[in-house]
């Protein structure tokens, strides 16, 4: 009634008029919603993309030298492609095997075209669509996380164009395949749209990284922080609890398979994910990562010969972020990536924990991450000067002088030794001594059918597709001691062997292995191959009944 009466009346009503929203100043960038709706971006990002796959891809099967870990999974998706269950020999529970299914498929099409070139080298190249949609993920995750576009692509350049990340990203590394799924699901968790499908798809992508190399475990607490602050406030609980309950139903299938095979506990006769799990539990340390005496002393500088910018300004860079956590949008925004980085550094810190070489890619996407976002609040810090009430007025000339000149400095000490460094990954070749021993065994032998012969996992499939049996006729070292059903063959110890091959890696490990160490002691060199530390002895046993030409 009082709503009409006005207008019955003849009277004019003002019109009622809606209080703007209250609208705050903001130094946070906003983010594009659709980075493909973006030139800017796609053209960085794409420039970018090709001078990583050039500097990774170039060279890739020369450098660096052929591990025995790469050789290992690269065997077991050879033996999950042919139908031979999850591994060359009795599978253990060392890592979840979802890794080298995954290896199996990318590799899938090149060794059905080409059977023998299913080696380590030649399939290195593999890994480049990894590492291309790392990198790619990578630059989502901070145009994302609100870096200006310039920081998204230094970013992506230092994860890319690192020498240690070159080095590392070419390697057939569980780790690769397991930070690419990171990172999906961190660009997932900080999707700006905040479907509750993305959340969702965050908890598989996680549970896709942690069963392709279990140790992305400890980075979930980083995704959790990325999830809560980019999620709905209306929608938060329920979105985290899919996510959390999705990646626990997924990671469980692991212990079932291991269930239902009836290999979850120790028993007699098989092995056992208790078992698996207890020697990664209770394996022996490797020292504190500053004594100088230590194993873990002698990783970290062997990450820091390749980069120290990278490791160190990563660590910088997240210290800084989280001391300036209440005071920093750009902190905030990056607090995830940043408290992935503290956890790493943490667990690598431990007194006498073991340091694998291959554990800080797990931490290189989250280094370059917050480098990236460190160099831009200090960038946006410089330039914002001045404009304050009560500080010293800067021109905007200065400014920008300012900032040119730390720039200047930051290229002239970083852009030569990533030169040196990526120099030596595109030129050098450390591999040939690897090469030669294969074409000598594939050629020098007269029966490699009936001859029996030690090798790291690195040569192993050369040799099979040489013509050596697999599993009992080239015999991955290891497993002469450890593998009961590869000891059975071998009723007489070393004396049922007709050559080693002692590559580094079989002459550091043979003090703990009694068979091979009495293969090494009872067999004299007949080929070496390379000089020094890096040199391959193909050694005859002095039991063996001929077989050479």
């Amino acid at each position: 009634m009082t709503s009409t009466l006005p207008a019955a009346t003849g009277a004019k009503v003002p019109a009622r008029r809606t209080a703007a929203p209250e609208t705050r100043p903001t130094d946070r960038p906003t983010p594009p919603r659709r980075l493909r709706s973006s030139r800017p971006d796609l053209l960085l990002c794409g420039l970018l993309l090709v001078a990583i796959l050039l500097v990774q891809g170039w060279n890739i099967a020369a450098y660096p030298t052929l591990s025995d870990d790469e050789g290992t999974y690269l065997a077991q998706a050879w033996a999950v492609q042919r139908g031979a269950g999850l591994a060359h020999y009795t599978y253990w529970y060392d890592h979840p095997p979802l890794g080298w299914m995954q290896l199996a498929l990318l590799t899938w099409i090149p060794a059905w075209l080409s059977p023998e070139s299913m080696t380590v080298g030649t399939m290195r190249v593999v890994m480049l669509p990894v590492s291309a949609v790392s990198a790619v993920l990578l630059y989502v995750l901070a145009r994302r996380l609100a870096l200006p576009r310039w920081a998204a692509g230094l970013a992506m350049a230092l994860f890319g164009l690192s020498p240690l990340s070159v080095v590392l990203q070419r390697e057939i590394f569980l780790d690769n395949l397991a930070v690419m799924w990171t990172l999906l699901a961190f660009c997932l968790a900080a999707s700006p749209s905040r479907h509750l499908w993305h959340h969702f798809g965050a908890g598989v992508a996680a549970a896709t990284a942690v069963l392709t190399k279990e140790t992305m475990l400890v980075v979930l607490p980083a995704l959790l922080v990325t999830m809560w602050r980019h999620s709905h406030r209306d929608t938060r609980k329920f979105a985290v609890t899919g996510a959390v309950t999705a990646c626990a139903l997924i990671g469980l299938s692991y212990p079932l398979f291991a269930l239902l095979k009836g290999e979850l506990l120790p028993g007699s006769g098989h092995v056992s994910l208790w078992e698996g799990v207890k020697y990664q539990m209770t394996r022996p340390g490797s020292g504190f990562i500053l004594d100088e005496g230590s194993g873990s002393h002698g990783v970290f500088q062997s990450w820091l010969y390749y980069d120290r910018v990278l490791p160190l300004g990563g660590l910088a860079g997240a210290l800084l972020l989280l001391a300036v956590w209440r005071w920093s949008v750009t902190a905030r925004a990056l607090a995830g990536p940043a408290l992935a980085v503290a956890v790493l550094a943490a667990l690598a810190l431990r007194p006498n924990g073991y340091l694998p070489a291959m554990y800080v890619i797990q931490a290189l996407p989250f280094l370059a991450l917050v480098l990236a976002g460190g160099t831009a609040s200090v960038a946006h810090a410089v330039l914002r000067r001045g404009r304050r009430p009560g500080e010293r007025r800067w021109t905007a000339g200065g400014r920008y002088a300012l900032a040119a000149v730390l720039a200047i400095g930051a290229g002239a000490y970083v852009v030569p030794r990533w030169y040196d460094g990526d120099r030596t990954a595109v030129t050098a070749d450390a591999n040939a001594p690897y090469r030669a021993a294969a074409k000598w065994l594939g050629s020098e032998v007269a029966e490699p059918r009936d001859t029996r012969v030690l090798v790291d996992d690195a040569l192993w499939l050369d040799l099979v597709h040489s013509g050596y049996r697999a599993g009992d006729g080239v015999i991955w070292f290891y497993k002469a001691d450890l593998d009961p059903s590869v000891k059975e063959t071998m009723p007489r110890g070393w004396r049922d062997l007709d050559y080693v091959v002692a590559s580094p890696t079989v002459r550091r490990d043979a003090a703990d292995l009694p068979i091979v160490r009495a293969a090494m002691e009872h067999s004299t060199p007949v080929a070496v191959f390379g000089t020094g530390e890096d040199r391959i002895e193909i050694r005859r046993l002095d039991t063996a009944a001929g077989g050479v030409r």
